[in-house]
């Protein structure tokens, strides 16, 4: 008996939005989240022994690691979900200044519910 191949369904390519900093580096975020992504990246820290530092670069982390689709660095491409969270970690603090900015922009025009 032959075996059938199951059918996968195909995904629609979320939006995405690119900025540029000024040094021409292109970061790419999705436009939009899923519910569930929202109300997860919305809850507060699990752990009581968690600082509100801790906890506010946690969420960036987080937001980053959701909303980053490809960051093309000095023409070096970036699009691999754990490259890209490296990039992001080993970025010095005006790169990663700039991300969280343009972050919170973002979040402001397009997920509104998240911003803030």
């Amino acid at each position: 008996m032959a075996k059938r191949k199951k059918q996968r369904r195909q995904r629609q390519k979320t939006p995405t939005v690119d900025y540029s900093d000024a040094e021409g580096n292109v970061l790419t975020l999705r436009q939009t989240l899923s519910a569930g992504t929202i109300a997860k990246v919305g809850e507060p820290p699990a752990g009581a022994a968690t600082s509100q530092d801790d906890a506010w670069h946690r969420r960036y982390e987080v937001l980053f690691e959701r909303l980053a689709v490809r960051w093309e660095i000095a023409g070096l491409p970036l699009d691999e979900q754990k490259m890209l969270l490296g990039r992001y970690r080993m970025a010095d603090a005006e790169t990663q200044r700039w991300v969280r900015q343009t972050i919170a922009r973002h979040l402001e025009d397009h997920i509104p519910e998240l911003a803030g």
